[in-house]
């Protein structure tokens, strides 16, 4: 496909979608907003007079399978990914599904099994944003050497909040509606593939701090995903990793990564609330701000990224489904060793 018209259609149209991909979608020559199908005909109805969108569907199967697409955007809730993603695939159309990819490993990994029996079409998920202003300069100090040997990295993820005993359950603490992932564990691992690679072994322990909360109907749930993670990894360069993540850390100063080498750190601080990287060498006194010249800082152009994927102008880099299934093989190897209290193995 060229620069033909690409009509999108949107399976699920949460906070995200509404914010970021229809928008961004709407603002590029060429493509077409077709369909909606949201949890219930009112708030898809919402959305389509909010955005102009034709057509409504009350099956999300219907829209998928209609010959009035040529892509579909999945932007419901973790549960629904692998089947929305299958059945788009097998109708013939470019999927971009929002993160967290799947329930688990082994919907991700059929995910990407399908994708690649239709080589056709084009899969993309929704990237972690929190890095992407300094992907390419960590990448690149990384290769030239600054850093040396790596040998140990730290992550701890936003979460300077004190443990909120009162709000009501979030799908996010639903395992059934959400998978294995926890908190923000997921966009952070994402992030350290980018830079280092991928884990091959984890350690972790978990806990829930509220054990129930009232859903939206006032009734009582058990919360079924933990609000603090403490991971200790082993990754496949030979560094020692830890990650923590955490909805119970009042005041602490997070979020933040480092990465330590025989020759360098590297400090990417987001602790004042904006990303900061710094670095230092053996002598210095303290960290210096890396500044960043305005042609290597990446950004959010994952709208432009799919359609140009669709009309064989780039590939996708952020993020394929390979990608995917590391991220989600990690979250569930998290899951298996806190249950089991051993060391999980990568990949699974």
């Amino acid at each position: 496909m060229t620069n033909d018209r690409i009509r999108i259609g949107f399976v699920g149209a949460g906070t995200n979608t509404r914010l970021r991909h229809i928008p961004g979608l709407k603002a590029i020559d060429g493509v077409e907003l077709v369909s909606v199908c949201n949890r219930s005909r009112e708030s898809s109805q919402r959305v389509a007079d909010e955005f102009g969108i034709p057509k409504v569907y009350d099956q999300w199967t219907d829209l998928v399978e209609a010959d009035d697409t040529d892509a579909i955007c999945i932007g419901t809730w973790p549960y629904l990914h692998c089947s929305a993603t299958l059945a788009s695939l097998a109708a013939g159309k470019h999927v971009l599904t929002e993160a967290r990819m799947a329930m688990n490993a082994t919907e991700a990994r059929a995910m990407l099994e399908a994708s690649r029996r239709r080589p056709d079409l084009v899969t993309q998920i929704v990237p972690s944003p929190l890095t992407l202003k300094f992907d390419r300069t960590i990448r690149e100090m990384i290769a030239a050497g600054y850093l040396g040997d790596i040998l140990a990295v730290e992550v701890r993820g936003p979460g300077n909040v004190f443990v909120d005993k009162d709000s009501r359950m979030h799908w996010r603490q639903d395992r059934d509606l959400s998978g294995y992932s926890i908190l923000n564990m997921g966009i952070w691992y994402e992030a350290l593939i980018r830079w280092v690679g991928p884990a091959v072994s984890v350690m972790a322990m978990t806990s829930v701090n509220v054990p129930r909360r009232l859903d939206a109907e006032g009734a009582l749930q058990a919360v079924t995903v933990p609000d603090h993670a403490e991971v200790l990894c082993r990754m496949a360069g030979g560094a020692q990793a830890h990650l923590s993540f955490s909805a119970v850390t009042g005041l602490a100063r997070v979020p933040e990564a480092w990465l330590f080498g025989s020759e360098g750190t590297l400090h990417l601080d987001g602790t004042s609330g904006n990303m900061v990287l710094r670095g230092g060498k053996p002598g210095d006194k303290a960290l210096a701000e890396i500044e960043i010249p305005a042609g290597k800082q990446g950004g959010w152009r994952v709208e432009e990224e799919f359609i140009n994927a669709i009309r064989g102008q780039e590939p996708v880099t952020h993020t394929n489904f390979g990608d995917g299934v590391k991220y989600m093989e990690f979250t569930e190897a998290v899951t298996r060793s806190a249950e089991s209290g051993k060391a999980v193995a990568l990949p699974l």
